[in-house]
């Protein structure tokens, strides 16, 4: 099995930054790709960002020129560096990975725990 573990949430001022981080540890022989989902209170789960093995990034409308998503293939993480965040980035923020655990293992969905961002004044 692969386990995720996400930090680096926490409460901060409208226009400051944080950087989230995801490890991936346990069986993991290969991971695809990497995403970074939200759920606000009450709302439904949004895909923030997600990255490609090799590399192609992709962004919710959102947090476009604002977010940055990463990953470290040899240390099986990925970050979210958040900018200039706002209000409404308040959210239990997810990380999810599709990964396999040996060659000939299918690729699955993993997710972790979930981390708390608060942004509010």
């Amino acid at each position: 099995q692969v386990q995720l573990v996400e930090s680096g949430g926490g409460l901060v001022q409208p226009g400051e930054s944080l950087r989230l981080s995801c490890a991936a540890s346990g069986r993991v022989f290969s991971i695809n790709a990497m995403y970074w989902y939200r759920r606000a209170p009450g709302g439904q789960r949004e895909l923030v960002a997600n990255i490609i093995s090799g590399g192609n990034t992709n962004y919710a409308d959102s947090v476009k020129g604002r977010f940055i998503i990463s990953r470290d293939n040899a240390r099986n993480t990925t970050s979210l560096e958040m900018n200039s965040l706002k209000p409404e980035d308040t959210a239990v923020y997810y990380c999810n990975v599709v990964a396999r655990t040996d060659s000939m293992s299918p690729f699955r969905s993993y997710w972790g725990q979930g981390t708390q961002v608060t942004v509010s004044s």
